[in-house]
């Protein structure tokens, strides 16, 4: 997918939500455990429910990984159903991988090719021929953990380097890889009084932002200081849309969920365009 269409699609939907298909089977309705495959069903019953209210849906590989081999075919059989049935949806592999070489050009082709992700994220630490190999597939987007939501970010991310927050100086080299206008960036919405110094390096770039809701970021801030004239942002959200119901309700209350941000999303569009 192009970034104009995702634009397009973020424009007909009234929408810029991405919800996070973290699949934990202690979570999900005790029904869908005696089905043959619990994950898929679930998330498979929260994308019929809710696929008109964003426009991107990023499965956690970690939520699948962690069940073997039948946790990769339900994310599989995951990305294929919305591939089929949806295929203006912007699928993001959450999958933070980072390494060098030929090791990166295997993991970039495993979401990006067999999988066919449109986009994965990836972690910057080791440089650009860590990331380079992901930035090579075309119409496909390579998502950079720039500032992230969690408690260590204030580790490494914003401590000085030569006078500068280390996060900035990612970003900026960041714009010298090759391809690099195939590059988004994770930007977490409990951090929102960043954006404003994001968006001075980064004006015209697709932000993927966690942290709205159950981490407690502002939807209102986030889109207050980080919202360029194409929308550029990605609000994600996982467990407030998803596990809104255990009940065999589930699919209904995670679709209230979504509508609840969708409106506030398009009510925001609105005051802006206005």
């Amino acid at each position: 997918m192009t970034t104009q269409q995702l634009i397009e699609q973020i424009r007909f939907k009234k929408s810029f939500l991405c919800i996070g298909l973290d699949v934990d089977l202690t979570k999900i309705p005790t029904h869908l455990l005696d089905t043959e495959d619990p994950i898929f069903e679930f998330n498979k019953a929260i994308i019929d429910a809710t696929h008109d209210l964003c426009v991107s849906y990023k499965p956690n590989t970690a939520f699948y990984e962690a069940y073997g081999i039948k946790g990769w075919q339900s994310l599989q059989k995951t990305i294929e159903y919305i591939n089929k049935n949806h295929p203006d949806i912007f699928t993001i592999a959450d999958a933070k991988r980072g390494d060098i070489g030929n090791t990166s050009t295997m993991y970039a082709k495993a979401f990006l090719e067999d999988l066919n992700f449109d986009s994965v994220t990836v972690a910057p630490y080791m440089g650009k021929d860590s990331v380079e190999p992901f930035l090579a597939f075309e119409n496909k987007h390579t998502i950079l953990l720039a500032l992230t939501s969690n408690e260590g970010a204030f580790d490494f991310q914003t401590r000085k380097v030569d006078e500068t927050e280390l996060y900035k100086t990612v970003i900026e080299t960041s714009k010298t890889w090759k391809n690099a206008e195939n590059l988004m960036y994770v930007v977490g919405a409990t951090k929102a009084e960043y954006f404003t110094e994001i968006r001075k390096i980064i004006p015209n770039s697709f932000l993927l932002v966690p942290g709205v809701g159950a981490q407690g970021g502002s939807l209102h801030e986030v889109c207050k200081y980080g919202m360029n004239e194409n929308v550029g942002l990605l609000i994600n959200s996982s467990r407030g849309i998803i596990y809104a119901s255990n009940g065999t309700d589930f699919a209904q209350k995670a679709r209230e969920e979504a509508l609840k941000m969708q409106q506030e999303m398009e009510s925001i569009l609105h005051n802006t365009n206005s």
